[in-house]
């Protein structure tokens, strides 16, 4: 009751509320897409390799976006390069171009310490959330689901099979780098909320939780948005209540969602198919009895 109340109360904890569940929500979207193709890796590789754009934006006084945005690009097609040009196998590409990216970007950081602070780049902070970063965050949002919506046939059928993608005259190449775009969009929007180093625990995990739930990728989106937007909405209660950082909050929150799904999924989950098996094993030994 008392954080409603101070829900209803400060300006701050409502932009933090609206900023950190529009997070959710855009993380578990492109997550879902991350997850199915395999991607976890890249998907760490750009949260972390965006940090040196962050810390030059801070040197030359621009917004944090511009700078964000293009390393994270850049990171993007230095793995294809790399990947496609040499005999060096993708995971390998990913672990030489963010490592590369994240040490430069913490030189930088620590360089720039006066004009920031990195543990608040790294962790995030989504209560020190200003209104100029809630509207990034909203206008980053509403690009990438409408993309998602416009182009989800496309999207799907890729995701599934690129070859097939490929044989139906889809331009897969064009495809993988406008989900690693939307991938960089995201990790900025999210940089305040979950931070550079736990950004990639509500990509993945979120969309892990929904992907034991059910075979449908339209479903698998919805249920990996809304886990995403209420281990953020948790987060962000203990948070403000305990005086935590967000980031490992938000990240714990999510885990905790996948535990419960991964236990009791009526699928997947490893306690209902033991009881599942050994209620059909009691019924085989009735019959046989």
């Amino acid at each position: 009751m008392e954080f409603i109340q101070d829900l209803m109360t400060y300006s701050f904890l409502q932009k933090a509320l609206i900023t950190s569940v529009m997070v959710g929500v855009i993380c578990g979207v492109i997550g879902s897409f991350i997850v199915l193709r395999g991607m976890a890796l890249m998907g760490d590789a750009i949260s972390h390799a965006v940090l040196p754009g962050i810390a030059i934006s801070y040197m030359l006084g621009i917004n944090y976006f511009y700078g964000a945005v293009l390393t994270g690009v850049l990171t993007a097609f230095g793995i294809g390069a790399i990947s496609q040009n040499s005999r060096i196998k993708n995971d390998s590409s990913i672990g030489i171009v963010f490592s590369a990216f994240f040490a430069l970007g913490i030189i930088l950081i620590t360089r720039a310490k006066s004009a920031t602070d990195l543990t608040q780049i790294l962790f995030g902070n989504v209560l020190s959330v200003r209104t100029s970063d809630m509207w990034l965050t909203l206008i980053i949002g509403s690009v990438v689901i409408l993309v998602v919506v416009l182009f989800f046939k496309e999207l799907l059928v890729s995701s599934f099979d690129e070859t097939m993608a490929a044989a139906y005259g889809l331009k897969t190449q064009l495809i993988h780098y406008t989900i690693m775009f939307l991938l960089t969009l995201v990790t900025v929007a999210s940089l305040q909320t979950v931070g550079v180093i736990l950004v990639v625990s509500l990509l993945i995990t979120p969309a892990s939780t929904a992907y034991l739930l059910t075979n449908r990728l339209s479903i698998m989106v919805v249920l990996a948005a809304f886990f995403g937007a209420v281990s953020s909405i948790i987060g962000l209660y203990f948070s403000f209540l305990y005086n935590m950082p967000s980031g490992p909050v938000i990240a714990l929150a999510a885990t905790a969602i996948f535990i419960l799904a991964f236990l009791f999924s009526p699928k997947q989950g490893i306690i209902v198919s033991k009881i599942r098996s050994r209620a059909k094993r009691k019924a085989i030994t009735n019959a046989t009895n």
